[in-house]
């Protein structure tokens, strides 16, 4: 078995002790990995506090380093991506996309610089905004895409010119602490840190910890609230993605067989574990029986099993508790009259593995339409009135993303515009870049870190006013 080691100011790091990380397509022992003591994460955030004055006025240095980030972690991809699928789950080609996807996400940020914007050049004064660092940053990254959404945290925090501490979740710290390490090669000591604790208690230390003035998570709306209650006391700036419920909404000119099989995998990617999957499904009554078909025949088709499996197109849900999730959530539709079109429960054999799920007959108030289930199981739900569906679709506590389907593409872009959520696709799902600013509304969140409004989400704004 492999060591894990933490990155604490340039410095591979072994843990006081260590704890067991499980490969969830067999829920064995994958490896170990190394829990912060509090004397250590004080030394992290001491080295980050130490490394900032340097760090944070050399932007051209900043660029070359998160460039070259970007290219070892290109590099790397064939030794990590193993590794990544064996931790959480997911087939090894979607590993090998994520880990791309991590280091474009430092190839872009590589290219963001702070710009001055003048806001006064008259004959009385001129005056500019500039931005500037926070100072550290303590990043908290999910388990369901822990590489890409760390690095999303880390590449514009670091080319803003702050440093960074940063937490992997406790079910996927192994291929997170192995970046760590990578990229001490092309990073100053202590610029970023990686430390791992195997309970929230890490997290709330680094939160509660004298030395940040950001925080960035990734999590649960239950946790976020949580962590925007600990960073209250120090007035600490917080960015929260806290996941979604996000509604598709079909129009009545849209073709189940044409667009059947981008719906699925817009809901069912990562094995539904995505915070922006399609979570809620509201079809015409007239075609409702159409899609559900032809739903359930893509579903017939996928190759659920161990990600390193050749063939294999959806692997097990991460985690156990979050596999009971679905389970419940599933099996509380049935009892209150959904019918499985396909799936409906767990497959036989070791590991979290739960059968792609697509449900007729539920009805809103059902917990799998109200709650984010995070799985491999969707709600297809009909509407008589496209005002009656979007208000469904709108009436929840989430605001993450939302999408409507048609051949009408202006009509559909309409209808886009009156879901209430950040981001609002017409005839895709889920799509995702480093430019394109990422944010939620209501209990999704508030903050980003993709785009330059992301960007910006990592720095304070300084009005320089001169007299002329």
């Amino acid at each position: 078995m492999a060591d894990y080691a933490m990155t604490i100011d340039g410095v591979a790091v072994p843990g006081t002790s260590s704890f067991d990380v499980l490969d969830p397509a067999t829920n064995d022992v994958l490896g170990q990995a190394p829990e912060c003591s509090r004397e250590q994460l004080d030394e992290a955030m001491s080295a980050a506090a130490n490394a900032f004055p340097v760090w944070s006025v050399d932007a051209t240095g900043r660029g070359r380093a998160l460039e070259a980030a970007a290219d070892l972690l290109d590099a790397a991809v064939d030794e990590l991506a193993p590794l990544l699928t064996g931790e959480q789950g997911k087939p090894l080609a979607d590993a090998r996309t994520e880990l791309r996807g991590g280091a474009a996400r430092l190839r872009y940020a590589s290219t963001l610089r702070l710009e001055p914007e003048v806001l006064q050049d008259d004959e009385q004064a001129y005056a500019e905004l500039v931005r500037r660092p926070y100072g550290t940053v303590a990043a908290i990254a999910p388990w369901n895409a822990p590489v890409i959404i760390a690095m999303a945290k880390v590449g514009p925090a670091l080319a803003a010119g702050n440093t960074v501490v940063l937490k992997p979740s406790p079910y996927t710290p192994l291929t997170t602490l192995r970046v760590g390490e990578l990229l001490q090669e092309v990073l100053p000591a202590g610029v970023l840190s990686v430390i791992s604790g195997s309970s929230g208690e890490l997290g709330q230390a680094m939160i509660e910890h004298r030395v940040p003035r950001m925080v960035d998570f990734t999590g649960s709306v239950r946790t976020g609230k949580a962590v925007a209650a600990a960073a209250a006391p120090d007035l600490k700036r917080v960015t929260l993605e806290l996941g979604g419920n996000d509604p598709a909404i079909v129009l009545d000119d849209a073709d189940p067989g044409e667009i059947a099989e981008q719906l699925f995998w817009g809901a069912f990617a990562n094995c539904g574990q995505v915070c922006v999957a399609i979570k809620r499904l509201y079809v015409p009554r007239a075609s409702y029986d159409g899609f559900v078909d032809a739903l359930a025949s893509v579903a017939s088709a996928v190759k659920v099993g161990p990600g390193l499996e050749e063939g294999v197109t959806m692997g097990p849900l991460n985690n156990v508790p979050q596999l009971r999730h679905v389970e419940q959530l599933v099996d509380d539709a049935l009892r209150h009259g959904a019918v499985a079109a396909s799936g409906g429960g767990r497959m036989q054999g070791p590991g979290n593995f739960f059968a792609p799920t697509v449900l007729a007959g539920v009805a809103d108030g059902t917990a799998i339409v109200d709650d984010e289930q995070f799985g491999p199981a969707l709600p297809v739900i009909p509407y008589d009135s496209l005002d009656e569906a979007l208000a469904r679709a709108n009436a929840t506590h989430f605001g993450l993303g939302g999408s409507v389907w048609a051949k009408d593409v202006e009509r559909a872009s309409d209808v886009a515009g009156r879901l209430a959520c950040g981001t609002a696709w017409v005839n895709s799902h889920r799509v995702l870049a480093s430019h394109l600013p990422f944010t939620g509304h209501k209990w999704s969140g508030y903050g980003g870190n993709s785009g330059i409004e992301g960007f910006h989400e990592f720095t304070e704004g300084q009005v320089v006013w001169r007299k002329r």
